[in-house]
């Protein structure tokens, strides 16, 4: 026969247990290192005089033009990044985004992603007056995909059987596109003649 287990009891509602710090430390390895800064191995390396740090708060970057921040912030943190500054009509929805709603509303995050949309039809709008315009097909991968399953090689994907939804999901706002810029071509045709 086996000698009974000791076991810990059950918590519920009716018979809440504050444990022991002794038992939990003589339980569970490790427990309580992070109450005694001598238990901390990382510890002097916290300390503000050995970090080498020289200030209390870090030099702010200066704003050469207006940063989008938010409502519930009241300055910019003291470094922020200024690699693709607000443009065109994608910043002015980003810039009403944070001037006019809080995060905590749907319509700020609505508004962003509409911004990112708006932001991705005017670089393909650029692409196609720079001469070089995209090539949806090529650039989405569609055509290595589909060899890779003619010569039966397995795909690595994680959802196999949403495969044949790619065509529609990465062409589809082409073809739309693509559609709606010749029923204007035809309805101006007609105006014409």
């Amino acid at each position: 026969m086996s000698e009974p287990i000791d076991r810990v009891p059950v918590y519920t509602a009716a018979t809440p247990q504050v444990p022991d710090p002794a038992e939990l430390r003589a339980r569970i390895p490790g427990w309580g290192v992070d109450l005694d800064p001598r238990d901390r191995p990382a510890c002097p390396q916290e300390l503000r005089a050995h970090t080498g740090a020289h200030w209390d708060y870090p030099d702010e970057q200066p704003e050469h033009t207006p940063r989008e921040r938010s409502m519930e912030h009241e300055q910019l943190p003291p470094v922020f990044g200024t690699s693709v500054p607000l443009r065109g009509l994608s910043g002015m929805v980003r810039r009403n985004a944070y001037r006019n709603f809080s995060e905590a509303k749907a319509a700020h995050w609505l508004l962003l992603l509409a911004g990112d949309r708006i932001d991705a039809a005017e670089s393909h709008l650029r692409a196609l007056l720079s001469g070089r315009p995209d090539n949806p097909i090529a650039e989405s991968g569609a055509i290595a995909q589909w060899g890779r399953r003619r010569r039966g090689n397995t795909s690595r994907r994680i959802d196999p059987k949403h495969t044949w939804l790619d065509p529609i999901v990465v062409l589809g706002p082409w073809v739309g596109a693509a559609v709606g810029v010749g029923l204007v071509a035809r309805g101006l045709a007609r105006r014409s003649a």
